[in-house]
């Protein structure tokens, strides 16, 4: 695979910069630098931005609204949105419902649902882990039941990722309590408003609200709301985690991060000489940068390759474990290259005003708690060691 841009690729970024610089409102761009929680309005304001432009649904056909684009330039835009500080395009319904409905859902599904998403009408979050079914997702145990037209379902979901913006989830639920953990398993959409749903907020390590649990009672569904075929859940969770975990990777955000710490590391002064003088630091640096351009070679073969088979194989979760720690190891460099100016509010998100540090540093501490997830979520990196033992090296 030749890495070197093509005179097209070029010119696509450059299409890509003079497009950011133009419709880029700085009030999102700033909001994104500050690292503060994300709200709802800047998310829909952005994606309304793209939607426009045509570059919202970046992994989808053109047949159904989407750019079409090779993963070269998927991975150029990603790359360019970062850089400009752009928000990270909410996943739920785009990347990851999207695919789903395009590959196993009706035309009914898809004519209505698609066009949803496309222009914000639907809000999607994930129906997944529950509080005994995380990695081990096979253990679930929220039930939907046939009850004449419609399924009841009961149980509860956690870690629901902005779920409390959502007005749609697309859920897993037990629908064959008889079969064995991986099957009897079924793929469900759910509208939020319907009656027996409560959303709790779930307040995280550094003060954030983030993530929900999600309780249903006697929640009715209809028939047609299942997507793909019954008991056949599992298939459908296993293509759409390929996704989830490929996007996990965030090659983008950590080649922004690689750069705030390494300015960060020229600002700060240690014994009289800036930071990234101090050998053991540059060394920390130096081997995150060579860690980082390993995974973007990595992460353009797997785009090849999805795009070639029509979904991500086992390999993403080789993303999954390197992205995340990349992440981690470069959260952990910048809140050590601030020292105590990092930690003057421990726990809390801030609005940015009260900084201790060089400017944009306020929530450092706060990214690098919240960030302590990465590695946990879309599947623990010990599981995905686990299935590329199982599925790559066949042991």
């Amino acid at each position: 695979m030749d890495l070197s841009y093509s005179a097209q690729d070029i010119a696509f970024r450059d299409e890509v910069r003079a497009f950011l610089a133009e419709n880029l409102p700085e009030h999102i761009s700033g909001a994104v630098r500050a690292r503060g929680e994300p709200e709802k309005r800047v998310m829909e304001e952005w994606h309304a931005i793209l939607n426009r432009k045509g570059w919202l649904a970046t992994t989808w056909p053109r047949a159904f609204g989407g750019t079409g684009w090779s993963p070269v330039q998927r991975h150029i835009f990603e790359e360019e949105c970062c850089r400009a500080y752009a928000p990270r395009i909410v996943p739920f319904g785009l990347s990851m419902l999207g695919p789903v409905l395009q590959k196993f859902g009706s035309k009914e599904q898809q004519d209505h649902y698609l066009p949803r998403i496309l222009d914000g009408t639907d809000w999607w979050c994930q129906g997944y882990s529950e509080p005994g079914a995380g990695s081990d997702l096979a253990s679930l145990k929220t039930r939907a039941v046939r009850e004449g037209d419609a399924w009841v379902i009961n149980g509860q979901k956690t870690w629901t990722t902005l779920g409390q913006h959502a007005n749609w989830i697309f859920c897993l639920c037990r629908t064959d309590p008889e079969a064995k953990p991986q099957e009897g398993i079924s793929f469900i959409l759910v509208d939020l408003n319907t009656p027996g749903i409560e959303m709790r907020p779930i307040r995280l390590i550094e003060g954030g609200h983030e993530v929900n649990e999600v309780f249903f009672t006697d929640v009715r569904v209809p028939l047609g709301n299942l997507v793909g075929e019954e008991n056949k859940g599992w298939t459908i969770a296993k293509f759409l985690l390929t996704h989830e975990r490929t996007g996990i990777a965030g090659v983008g955000f950590s080649m922004q991060a690689l750069e705030e710490v390494k300015a960060l590391a020229r600002k700060m002064r240690r014994g009289g000489r800036p930071l990234i003088e101090d050998p053991l630091f540059a060394a920390r640096i130096a081997r995150a940068e060579i860690d980082l351009e390993a995974m973007k070679i990595t992460n353009l073969r797997m785009l090849f390759k999805a795009q070639q088979q029509g979904a991500p194989g086992p390999e993403t979760s080789i993303l999954k474990i390197k992205g995340t720690v990349i992440n981690q190891e470069l959260n952990d460099l910048a809140r050590r290259a601030l020292g105590p100016a990092a930690a003057p509010f421990p726990g809390h998100v801030t609005d940015g005003n009260l900084v201790f540090g060089p400017p944009d540093t306020a929530n450092n501490a706060a990214t690098y708690f919240n960030n302590r997830k990465t590695s946990i979520f879309g599947g623990s990196n010990e599981i995905q060691r686990n299935i590329l033992t199982k599925t790559m090296l066949e042991l």
